[in-house]
C-alpha cells in the first residue's frame, strides 16, 4: 500500500487536488464580486466561513481516514466535492453558491489529511524528510500554476469555468483513486504514540533490572539508560517544536486567507483584470514553492527556533506591506518575503506532525484543522473590523496585523518554556 511505485500515484492525486481547490477557492471571491457584487467585507466573511468549516471537519476527516481506511476517505471526499461542484455549476443565487462552497470544504476535509498520511506512512526518518519534501513541492507547484493561470481561465472560458474545470479534475481523481486501491495491499495500523512511550519506559526499567548495579555492568547500564532517556528528551523537544509549528502555521494561514479574500479589492484598486491579478498576485505562491525546494534539500532548519522566529517576523512585515502599500512593484516584492515565510511555517507544521506521530492520518487532520482555524480567524477579524469601523479602509489589515503579533507572543512563550534554540 505504501510502495514508492504507488506513492507516485498519490503524488498525482495531490497535484490535481491542489490545482482544483486553489482554482476554485482563490477565484471564488472574484466570481462572487463579479456576479453578486461582493466587496471586501462580504468576501472576508465568506473566507471566515470557509475556514470555520474546515477547522471543524478536517480533524474529523483525518480520524475517519485512520479508522476506516485511506482509500475510503479519498473516495468519499472526491465524491462530495464532485456533487457540490456540479450543483454550483447550475445554481444562480449567492446563498446557494455559499452552500456549495461549504459542501466542497467538507469534501476536501477528507482528502488532505489522507494524502499527507499516504505519502508519509512506512518511511524511515530520512525517507520521511524526502517524501514530505516531494509532497510540499508537488502541491505548491500546481497551486502556483492554478493561481497564476486561474484568472486567465476565468476571463477566457467564462465565469462558470470556476465549477466545471475543477469538477473534471475531481472526477479524474476519483477514477485514479479506485485504480490505486485495486493495486494496493493492506497495511497494518501502526502503534499509537502512548504505546511508543510505554515501550520506552518499559525498556528503561527492563535495563535496570537485567544488568548488575556495579562494575562493568553498571557502566553498561548507565550508558543504555542514558540513551533511552536521551530518546525521551528528544521526543519532548519534538513535541515542543510541534506545538510551536501548530501555533505558527494557523497564523500563516490567517495572513494567506485574508490576503486571498481581499485580492479582488486590491486588483480593483490597481485596475487589474482577473487575468492580470492572477499573474501579479501569485508571486507569493512561486516564492513559497522555492522555499519548499530549499527546505527539502537543506535540513539545517530542523528543530531550530531561530528559523521559525525569522519566518514569523517576515510574515507579519510582508502581510502589512502588501495590504497597505498600493503600488504594484511593492506588492510583488513583498510577496517574495511573504511566500518564503509561509513556506517555512507550513513545512515546519507538516514535517513535525509526521515526524512526531505514528497515527499519521489523525495528526494530518490536526495539521489541517489548525490551518482551518487560521483561515477562519484572519478573515473574521478583518470583516468584523470593517463592519464596526467602516470609515477606516485599512482598519481590517491593521487588526489582522495585531492578531499576527499575538501569535508571535505565543510562539516565544512556548520556546522560553522549553529553551530549545
Amino acid at each position: 500500500m505504501f510502495s514508492r511505485r504507488l506513492k507516485t500515484g498519490y503524488f498525482i492525486l495531490e497535484g490535481l487536488n491542489s490545482f482544483a481547490v486553489v482554482f476554485y477557492f482563490y477565484y471564488l471571491y472574484f466570481y462572487m464580486q463579479k456576479v453578486y457584487g461582493f466587496g471586501n467585507k462580504a468576501n472576508l466573511t465568506l473566507a471566515a466561513l470557509n475556514g470555520a468549516t474546515y477547522a471543524l471537519t478536517a480533524w474529523w476527516g483525518g480520524r475517519f481516514a485512520q479508522r476506516f481506511g485511506y482509500f475510503t476517505a479519498l473516495k468519499l471526499g472526491f465524491g462530495i466535492m464532485a456533487c457540490a461542484l456540479a450543483l454550483g455549476w447550475k445554481f444562480t443565487s449567492a446563498s446557494a453558491e455559499i452552500a456549495v462552497m461549504v459542501l466542497v470544504v467538507v469534501g476536501m476535509s477528507f482528502t488532505w489529511p489522507t494524502l499527507e498520511a499516504l505519502v508519509s506512512e512506512g518511511e524511515p526518518d530520512g525517507g520521511l524528510q524526502h517524501m514530505v519534501g516531494v509532497y510540499n513541492v508537488v502541491w505548491a507547484t500546481t497551486a502556483a500554476i492554478g493561481n497564476f493561470i486561474g484568472g486567465a481561465i476565468l476571463d477566457h472560458a467564462g465565469l462558470k469555468s470556476l465549477f466545471y474545470v475543477p469538477l473534471a479534475i475531481v472526477l479524474s481523481q476519483l477514477g485514479l483513486t479506485v485504480w490505486l486501491e485495486s493495486r494496493a495491499k493492506p497495511w497494518p495500523h501502526p502503534l499509537s504514540e502512548s504505546g511508543d512511550e510505554g515501550l520506552r519506559a518499559q525498556a528503561s526499567e527492563g535495563l535496570r533490572q537485567a544488568l548488575p548495579s556495579s562494575g562493568a555492568g553498571a557502566v553498561l547500564l548507565a550508558t543504555a539508560v542514558q540513551e533511552v532517556e536521551t530518546s525521551a528528551h528528544s521526543a519532548d523537544r519534538g513535541k515542543r517544536f510541534l506545538a510551536m509549528a501548530w501555533l505558527a502555521n494557523p497564523f500563516a494561514y490567517i495572513g494567506i486567507n485574508t490576503l486571498i479574500a481581499v485580492v479582488p479589492g486590491v486588483a480593483r484598486k490597481l485596475e487589474l483584470s482577473a487575468m492580470m491579478a492572477g499573474f501579479c498576485c501569485s508571486t507569493w505562491c512561486f516564492a513559497r514553492l522555492l522555499a519548499f525546494i530549499s527546505l527539502w534539500h537543506w535540513t539545517g532548519w530542523h528543530y531550530r527556533f531561530r528559523w521559525l522566529l525569522v519566518a514569523y517576523l517576515g510574515l507579519v512585515g510582508s502581510f502589512i506591506t502588501i495590504l497597505l502599500v498600493p503600488q504594484l512593484a511593492v506588492l510583488v516584492l513583498a510577496q517574495l518575503l511573504f511566500g518564503g515565510a509561509v513556506g517555512l511555517l507550513y513545512y515546519s507544521s507538516l514535517f513535525y506532525s509526521m515526524d512526531n506521530s505514528e497515527t499519521k492520518g489523525e495528526h494530518g487532520g490536526f495539521h489541517e484543522a489548525a490551518i482551518g482555524l487560521g483561515n477562519f480567524a484572519g478573515p473574521a477579524v478583518g470583516a468584523a473590523t470593517l463592519q464596526f469601523l467602516p470609515n477606516y479602509p485599512h482598519s481590517g489589515a491593521l487588526a489582522v496585523g495585531v492578531l499576527l503579533l499575538c501569535g508571535l507572543w505565543g510562539l516565544t512563550a512556548i520556546w522560553r518554556n522549553g529553551r530549545f534554540a
